[in-house]
């Protein structure tokens, strides 16, 4: 794997450590403006929907710049938004930081993917986005309990000056070790928007909100469910999340691994598996090593999903990837919001913290039933817009008799 690769998940463990290490922070952050902690939870909100909108909005306006250069400007504002975060006088400005450096999240996930499956031989191009993820993944094993560390002993305003530090490490590592890659002749932006008529993207990106979102659905809700079912102390919440942590780490890299071999079954494998295993974390959640070995397993499995979704986005829309790539990125966190918001349904209306599990389930199951029906419409070879390597638009291709 080419040294341009750690630059990338440099700069992705930086962005996955802004994202999360909010969560661990709130109560410090509310303190010092004076809020309340529902209210500091806007930190939390606007991040995520700045991830969804900046993804398509960074990314277009970053189609007529060389991907080198756009990855550095991203950095660039990933770093002016920490920076702000961490001087804000009050809390509006905090949000408004926040949403500054959110909007570089989507667009460097996406242009970073389409870089790194550039950078090496096509069956290793997973494994390529694997290895940058793996900024991501690594970034809650470490970037996120020494960050709540740093602000729960220093003061959060430190810990935001630090990820923008880790920024400036990634912008440097960009400038010097990532090439200068042309940018494909003929694409523009309406070929990048003709990859949306292409059915296969668009159950991809269906995969990936539903997917990725079982998932949250359970995390999302974890600290409860720790504390008041499965019996653990409060402070135990901090090690069980490195856990998780874990769990992503290995199951990005395996899942990026076997999406090289055969990405479908990958595919049907993780997803059917994460579906099961929260589907019995509603039994696991009453004792305490089941429920611990539980979570990792949900982290293996769902980042083992991430690869494979990935790659599947560009191979759909070949030709014009960038856009749909970015737009992927958007689609995990829209999972995330809206798993979040449900789980939250059903606890309020008084099933139990459990029950977003079972949300998480269903979300995932239907993830796999996506994932089916999409690779029976390829086998078909059915009607469906792409776009080609001239950046030309097909409407409907000719149907492949087998």
């Amino acid at each position: 794997m080419p040294l341009a690769l750690l630059a990338l998940a440099i700069g992705a463990f930086g962005i996955g450590t802004t994202e999360f290490v909010i969560m661990g922070l709130l109560p410090e952050v509310a303190g010092d403006f004076g809020v309340s902690i529902p209210t500091a939870g806007l930190l939390v909100t606007g991040y995520a929907l700045g991830v969804v909108i900046g993804a398509p909005l960074m990314t277009v306006l970053g189609t007529k710049v060389p991907r080198k250069r756009m990855l550095m400007l991203l950095m660039g504002l990933f770093i002016v938004g920490n920076l702000v975060s961490a001087v804000a006088p009050v809390f509006a400005v905090m949000v408004i930081g926040r949403v500054i450096a959110s909007l570089a999240h989507g667009a460097f996930f996406g242009i970073g993917s389409v870089v790194a499956a550039e950078l090496v031989a096509p069956h290793k191009k997973a494994g390529a986005i694997a290895m940058m993820f793996t900024g991501l993944t690594v970034a809650n094993v470490v970037g996120v309990p020494l960050g709540t560390l740093i602000g729960q002993h220093v003061g959060w305003r430190v810990t935001f000056g630090v990820v923008a530090a880790l920024g400036v490490v990634g912008l440097a590592g960009i400038a010097k070790l990532v090439p200068e890659l042309p940018k494909p002749e003929g694409v523009h932006l309406r070929h990048e928007l003709a990859a949306f008529k292409n059915a296969q993207v668009l159950l991809a990106m269906a995969m990936t909100v539903l997917g990725f979102g079982g998932v949250f659905a359970a995390i999302t809700y974890i600290a409860p469910v720790m504390t008041h079912i499965a019996g653990f102390a409060d402070g135990s919440v901090t090690w069980l999340l490195v856990l998780f942590g874990l769990g992503m780490v290995g199951g990005n890299l395996i899942g990026g691994k076997f999406a090289d071999r055969a990405l479908m079954p990958m595919l049907y494998v993780s997803l059917g598996a994460l579906a099961v295993v929260l589907a019995l974390f509603t039994l696991t959640a009453h004792h305490k090593i089941a429920a611990a070995v539980t979570i990792a397993l949900i982290g293996a499995l769902g980042f083992a999903t991430v690869p494979p979704l990935q790659k599947r986005v560009l191979d759909q829309a070949h030709g014009a990837p960038t856009l749909a790539s970015a737009v992927n990125i958007g689609a995990f966190n829209l999972g995330n919001a809206l798993s979040a918001w449900l789980g939250g349904i059903v606890i309020a209306a008084g099933f139990g913290y459990t029950a977003p599990n079972w949300v998480g389930a269903t979300l995932a199951a239907a993830a796999l039933v996506l994932a089916v029906l999409s690779s029976a419409l390829e086998r078909r070879g059915g009607p469906r817009s792409t776009v080609i390597a001239t950046g030309t638009p097909v409407g409907q291709q000719t149907p492949v008799h087998h």
